[in-house]
């Protein structure tokens, strides 16, 4: 399966840390994790992304 153009982690790098500025005091600590995670979801520090269950 071949990768979309434009995934959510996508926006999140590009619009995040402006989008987070905007924002200050209405995001939780648990929303602002899980956009981090996302974001970095596919660097190469993290290894490989898989689309299906290797089992």
């Amino acid at each position: 399966m071949a990768r979309p153009a434009l995934e959510v982690a996508d926006v999140f790098r590009a619009r995040g840390p402006h989008w987070r500025r905007e924002q200050r005091g209405h995001l939780s600590l648990g929303q602002l994790k899980v956009m981090s995670a996302i974001e970095q979801c596919r660097h190469a520090a993290l290894g490989a992304h898989s689309l299906q269950c290797p089992a």
